[in-house]
Formats: structure tokens, sequence, C-alpha cells
């Protein structure tokens, strides 16, 4: 089954950012986003009346950036922070990060290929550029969450995330679908990472469909390959609906 079939405007569509819409980059602000994506979101955005939002983890500020001049609904630190259809912001309470935070830079300064990424609400330790820290990095940042009351650990790909506990994407979901534009639609995630199970689980008890992008073990009820066969299938849904419906509305 092809976004051609699945999407129509009854639908609610949330996307992850990283490694679904943009392909996975070294490091988080080395992604590229390729020339046509924008215009593509931006199409499909009007199609669905406005009911799209980009669920990803990264901070909201970040998500507009490299969608400029898009501005969408945006659920971003894995739904600490949420950016309503209406422009209306919801962040979760903050934490202490003091520790998690401190045995992240020491661990840093030791590994020199690791990558501390502070996002406010949540603190990442990236080891893609070391995969073989990874048992080290996930076992310095459980103590230090074991520690910092309110947290909790998040692991995605090559990277291990102290975030707030309340803090998921499927929560962010189910925010976005108590409200108005995307209230009684029915909803399609796309996401590749462990990260975005919750949400695949969100959108299916919701009567909708998960698309996991790439491989791995997954809850999502479709795949796609990678990055560009889901931006191919958004290309070809704004060709054939998109575009179709305009001539003749």
């Amino acid at each position: 089954m092809s976004f051609v079939d699945i999407l129509s405007p009854a639908c609610a569509l949330f996307l992850d950012f990283d490694g679904t819409l943009v392909d996975i980059a070294p490091e988080p602000g080395a992604v590229v986003v390729p020339s046509g994506l924008v215009p593509t979101l931006s199409a499909l955005h009007g199609y669905l009346g406005g009911a799209m939002a980009v669920v990803s983890g990264r901070p909201i500020r970040e998500i507009d950036r490299f969608l400029r001049p898009l501005q969408l609904a945006v659920a971003g630190v894995h739904g600490a922070e949420r950016r309503s259809a209406h422009g209306a912001v919801d962040r979760l309470p903050a934490h202490p990060m003091h520790t998690v935070e401190r045995a992240a830079r020491e661990l840093a300064a030791v590994h020199s290929q690791l990558m501390v990424e502070h996002k406010e609400r949540s603190l990442a330790v990236h080891y893609r550029q070391a995969p073989h820290l990874e048992a080290l990095c996930l076992e310095a940042m459980e103590r230090a969450v074991a520690l910092s009351p309110g947290l909790t650990l998040l692991r995605g790909k090559m990277v291990v995330e102290a975030k707030p506990g309340a803090a998921s994407k499927g929560n962010a979901i189910e925010a976005f679908l108590r409200e108005a534009p995307f209230q009684g639609r029915v909803p399609v995630f796309v996401g590749d990472d462990v990260t975005d199970e919750a949400g695949f689980a969100a959108v299916q008890r919701a009567g909708g469909l998960g698309v996991k992008v790439g491989e791995g073990p997954t809850v999502a009820w479709q795949r796609l390959a990678d990055p560009g066969a889901l931006r191919t299938e958004f290309e070809n849904a704004v060709a054939m609906k998109v575009a179709r419906r305009g001539e003749t509305a």
C-alpha cells in the first residue's frame, strides 16, 4: 500500500524528522534537507487542511530552522514541548539535569568522539562516531538518570538521552488528536527509530496506521525502505492527489 492509497483529506499525518523526512547525518547539525521537501510538505499540509505535525526528538526551534519558511505543528524533544496547529506552545516541567550533564561531560572529556547535546529539557549523548562505546554510554547515563528524579532514559539510533518521564511521542500524538484540526481524523505516523514505537502504538490504538522507515523490529503495520522512499511517496501523492484536487476545485 502506497501513500497515494493511504492519504486522504480525512487523515492526520504525523512525521518524525531525522531518518524519516531526512537522511541520518554523522551529527545532528549536518543533516541536509532536500530541495523539494519543503514545497512537498507545504502541498500536503494544505491538502490535509493543516492536519500535519512533526513529532521529533529535536527542539521545535530546530525543526522550524530546517523547514523554513514552512511552520508546522511540532512536538519537540520527544513531546517535552509541543506547538499546536494554532501556535500555542505547551512545555512539560523541567527537571534538574546537573547529575546527568556532569556524567555526560565527564564521559565526553575522556572520549572525544562522543557528542553531548543539551536540549533544555533533555540531554543526549551521541556515539555515532564511536559505536564501540555504546555500553559505556548506556551504563554512565543509566547511573546518572537513576539519581535524577523525574527523568527517564531513552535509547535511539547511536544515542542515549535523558528526558522527562512524561514525555513520549505517543503522548504528544494523543494530545494533538484531541485538538483541531487533528481531532476526528484517521492518524498516520511515520518514523524510523525505537523512539517512534510509542507513536506507532498510539496511532494504531486510535484506528490509524504506523509506518516504519528502514529495518528493525516494529509494531508498525507498514514499512518503507528509507527516507528517499518516503519522499518519493510524498511526491507521488502530491502529483496524483493534491494537484488533481486543485484542478477540480
